[in-house]
């Protein structure tokens, strides 16, 4: 099969990277994703949203299939997409060893794998692994927190794959395992480690390594990752789980607000309409809320529906999401009315995109449900089966889905990078 070339930036895109830099006045090390990259957890602007771009709405393993590589290891980690490289953290479940890798965008073909940490993962649950967290790319450097040997580690790689350095954020004691993805905020990189033993949310700077702030945590296991929001004109880092809602100043670390709230742990990453924080989990109770940003913490909606990995969607005044158990469902983003339900099947790990106003996701099965973002009733597009597990979210940027799925056949279970379009 002969494969189109990769969408790289343009000429264009480059140059408002550039003026944006400059009116910034912070130098290269503070580059926008270009607008057809998926650089970290959760796209370009960390909710789910894709730009708006055309995509196949079916595939199978014969069919609008680009590529397909394999992935040496384990993980569940999402795939990041940024200029010609497409990259993944994974981990040998035999040796220990926790990598990272890079594929070229345009074919699939390995470009380079990079050993982080030579043995040392740590997980507990089956249906965790050593590399749950995805790569952030900030244009120049990678970044991935691998928990390993009693610490959650943070480093640092540039984009051909050598460590520029690492920084021990804490001691990590393993409850299930470690999903936290690394944020990139200025010019920091925001990680934080949640466990019994007390964790940790720090910003570190990009360049260096050193810490520009640090915040103790509770002695509670918790996996979300760290989220910026801009609310009530300004930046707030939002932490959920803990059973706690906190909000941080990015710059300082400094507690803005805090109230009672999400429970004891999460993996979703927060989102937002621009007025509340929605806000979901799933041990040892099951919520969904929605708290106000405003710095009174006043929740104006709640109920007990079990959204405790997938996380959310919002648009168009309405909230999305898929709880664990293959159920998609649309709320009033204001009120918390239930529009509608629709069962989908199979049980749901990854996170939903929303492309346009269709809605992706895909199930611990492998099949990917499209439905459409409409909160009048629910409106099904597709379904594609490939694979025969997936608990990563895909990436969508410059009208192609990368999918990480596993294969179980005579050699065991295999893990691909999948590349789909037309």
């Amino acid at each position: 099969m002969r494969h189109p070339p990769a969408p790289c930036p343009s000429r264009g895109s480059r140059l408002v990277r550039l003026i944006a830099l400059a009116l910034l006045g912070a130098g290269p090390a503070v580059a926008a994703p270009a607008a057809d990259d998926w650089p970290w957890w959760r796209g370009p602007t960390h909710d789910g949203v894709a730009a708006a771009q055309e995509i196949v709405p079916t595939w199978s393993a014969t069919s609008n299939v680009l590529w397909m590589a394999d992935i040496p290891g384990r993980g569940n980690g999402s795939p990041t997409v940024c200029g010609a490289d497409v990259y993944l953290a994974t981990c040998d479940e035999a040796t220990g060893s926790q990598s990272v890798l890079a594929f070229d965008r345009a074919t699939g073909k390995p470009r380079w794998t990079r050993q982080v940490h030579a043995s040392g993962a740590m997980r507990k649950n089956e249906r965790s692994s050593g590399a749950s967290g995805t790569v952030s790319c900030d244009g120049e450097r990678l970044f991935i927190a691998f928990p390993n040997d009693g610490a959650a580690v943070v480093s640092c790689l540039s984009r051909g794959g050598e460590i520029l350095w690492h920084h021990r954020l804490c001691d990590y004691l393993i409850h299930q395992g470690y999903g936290a993805s690394p944020l990139i905020h200025g010019d920091t990189v925001i990680v934080i480690a949640d466990h019994r033993g007390g964790g940790v949310v720090a910003a570190l700077e990009r360049g260096s390594g050193a810490v520009r702030w640090r915040h103790e945590r509770p002695k509670n296991p918790n996996y979300s990752s760290p989220i910026v929001h801009r609310l009530f004109g300004r930046e707030q880092l939002i932490l959920i789980g803990c059973d706690t809602v906190a909000s941080h100043d990015p710059a300082t670390g400094a507690v803005l607000w805090e109230r009672p709230g999400a429970t004891t742990e999460c993996v979703t990453t927060p989102v937002t309409d621009g007025t509340r924080i929605y806000t979901s989990g799933g041990y040892p109770r099951n919520h969904v809320a929605a708290i106000r940003a405003d710095g009174t913490g006043a929740v104006d909606w709640e109920n007990g529906d079990r959204v405790y990995v997938p996380s959310l969607l919002v648009h168009g005044g309405h909230l999305y999401g898929v709880l664990d158990a293959g159920i998609a469902v649309c709320w009033d983003a204001a009120t918390g009315a239930e529009r509608w339900k629709q069962r989908l099947g199979g049980s749901f790990s990854a996170s939903p995109v929303l492309v346009g106003d269709t809605i992706l996701v895909t199930s611990e099965q492998g099949t990917t449900h499209l439905f459409k973002a409409t909160p009048e009733r629910f409106v099904p597009v597709a379904e594609n089966v490939l694979g025969d597990e997936c608990f990563a979210s895909p990436a969508v940027c410059g009208g192609r889905i990368y999918l990480r799925v596993a294969f179980h056949g005579a050699e065991g279970r295999r893990e691909k990078l999948v590349c789909i379009g037309r």
